[in-house]
């Protein structure tokens, strides 16, 4: 699981800690349980494992059951990775990129650009005739662009993620 690609970036994106946390979540999925043993296996401060388990935590891939030490009076914090969340998270993620390109190739389909020669700026035709085909930012002409190259890579990425 944690080879996955797509994992490693939903777990980059959480703890924005590359070096520990795919070590830290190796540690919890191989049975260790408590920071303390995390830390130890690892070689990793106990205060950036403590960081990477609460990043996990807020975002609910990690939780965690806190037993108080009879002896000691102190509490111990039990560790366990969410994978199912995971999946959850990367279907999320898919789920709002599928609809971001969706929307993505119904404005590009539904509309004609001209773009300024000058600095490159893009408007919809009906911006573009306002101004006279000027661009309002820095007055040069605006050129109509083509954009059905645009339009076949947005449906060619819609016909990946099928």
């Amino acid at each position: 699981m944690l080879m996955d690609p797509t994992v490693q970036e939903v777990l980059m994106d959480i703890t924005n800690d590359e070096e520990s946390s795919v070590s830290i979540i190796e540690c919890l999925l191989k049975g260790k349980t408590t920071d303390e043993e995390i830390a130890e296996e690892t070689e990793i401060r106990l205060n950036i494992v403590r960081k990477v388990l609460y990043k996990l935590y807020d975002a609910g891939v990690a939780s965690y059951k806190r037993s108080k030490d009879p002896e000691t009076q102190w509490y111990t914090y039990s560790w366990k990775f969410e994978e199912e969340k995971v999946a959850d998270i990367i279907t999320h993620k898919y789920e709002n990129f599928s609809r971001e390109i969706e929307e993505a190739l119904q404005f590009e389909e539904g509309n004609m650009f001209f773009v300024c020669l000058t600095n490159g700026c893009r408007y919809r035709f009906d911006e573009a005739s306002e101004n006279n085909f000027i661009c309002p930012k820095c007055g040069g002409n605006l050129e109509y662009q083509d954009n059905s190259a645009v339009i076949t890579e947005l449906k060619e990425m819609m016909q990946k993620m099928s």
